[in-house]
């Protein structure tokens, strides 16, 4: 006699569904947590994406931003790692529980990214420090989480998940290239035939950390203080890092560009006035970028958009840094969206996609087998 399984998600309706999405990036700096309307039908015409409903933005305790940072930087034993799961599911609870009192609406399900403290993809390992129980059990409604582990079990790297939603986002009338400047910065590119993205290298995870330890403060608000001269022989020296050599598909995170990269080079760093020090991690980032676009990147029409999004966006210096390297895009910040939604917009179209029974993944991207329905689901 068969057993019929219950499935996670109750009947839904055919008009649009709302979605709740929640990130917390590589920046470390909190959740942010959106709500948006997905056309279920839409994925294959390309547009499942129909509003963003809202955006709630918060922000960690500095007690729990500093855990977060210890546990990327392997510093945790696995007892505080256990605590630290559950004090940042109650922190993604929190924003969730905020937006949706501000909005006055109840989403359908929510989609829930966690925050990657390791991510290993040489060994196929990623670790995304979530609690789906207790965000389902706050909000009252299902959840889809830990995307990450099903395309590392096809030999992906689990990472770069967004072009699928890029993609839907930007359309595929026109060339374009979006991006995000992050902790970590990510790419994508579409030449109007072909899909690409990738980690490129460090974007405000190098900066943020520097200013946590010459400022005493979590992020230098605008890049106020890279206003001084590059050093061309540290950032010679910092770009022969393997990343930098390694063909695509690839991705990182801050246990490679993070705090033990910035202990390694607070000799030579603090030999630098500090205007200068800031300039130059700014310069490294936006090099970095630079070089690794012209070295793998696909060829896109002179001219076309490149898209700035994610905190990076922000930073004067590191903008100005990147225009002057790359001259044949017109670099623009993307404003479609509130600085901060747009990760948290793309993991809630994944969790649509999951829902809707769609692939997420991009392989071409990732490096998996094929492509794959991604996460778990909590009723």
């Amino acid at each position: 006699m068969g057993v019929t399984l219950p499935l996670p998600f109750p009947a839904l309706a055919s008009t649009p569904w709302r979605v709740l999405g929640l990130m917390s990036g590589t920046s470390a700096d909190g959740t942010d947590a959106v709500m948006i309307e997905v056309d279920p039908n839409a994925f294959e015409r390309g547009l499942p994406f129909q509003a963003l409903l809202g955006h709630h933005h918060e922000t960690y305790t500095a007690e729990l931003r500093t855990t977060v940072l210890r546990a990327a930087a392997d510093d945790l034993k696995p007892s505080e790692l256990c605590i630290l799961q559950r004090q940042l599911g109650e922190a993604h609870a929190a924003a969730s529980r905020n937006l949706i009192k501000r909005l006055n609406t109840q989403p359908h399900f929510a989609c829930l990214h966690g925050q990657t403290v390791q991510h290993w993809p040489g060994q196929g390992a990623t670790l995304q420090l979530a609690d789906p129980y207790v965000l389902s059990e706050a909000i009252r409604c299902p959840v889809i989480w830990d995307l990450r582990r099903r395309d590392m079990a096809l030999g992906g790297q689990g990472a770069p998940l967004v072009p699928m939603t890029e993609l839907w986002l930007h359309g595929q009338s026109n060339s374009w290239a979006a991006l995000n400047l992050g902790g970590i910065a990510n790419i994508t590119l579409w030449n109007g035939k072909e899909l690409q993205a990738w980690d490129l290298g460090p974007a405000m995870s190098l900066l943020d950390l520097a200013a946590h330890r010459w400022l005493g403060l979590p992020f230098d608000p605008e890049g106020q203080q890279a206003t001084g001269r590059v050093s061309d022989q540290a950032l010679e020296a910092w770009l022969r890092h393997p990343h930098f050599q390694t063909p695509l598909p690839k991705s990182t995170g801050r246990e490679v560009f993070g705090a033990t990269w910035l202990d390694r080079e607070l000799s030579s760093l603090e030999q630098l006035d500090r205007a200068d020090r800031f300039a130059t991690l700014a310069a490294f980032s936006a090099e970095a970028c630079a070089r690794e676009i012209r070295r793998w990147g696909l060829p896109l029409p002179l001219g076309s958009p490149l898209l700035l999004s994610g905190g990076g966006a922000n930073h004067l210096r590191l903008c100005q840094e990147l225009e002057r390297r790359l001259p044949e895009f017109r670099i623009e910040r993307d404003t479609r969206f509130p600085s901060g939604a747009r990760e948290a917009i793309s993991w809630a179209l994944l969790g649509a996609a999951s829902v809707a029974g769609k692939p997420g993944n991009h392989c071409p991207s990732t490096g998996a087998r094929h492509r794959a329905v991604l996460g778990s689901w909590t009723p």
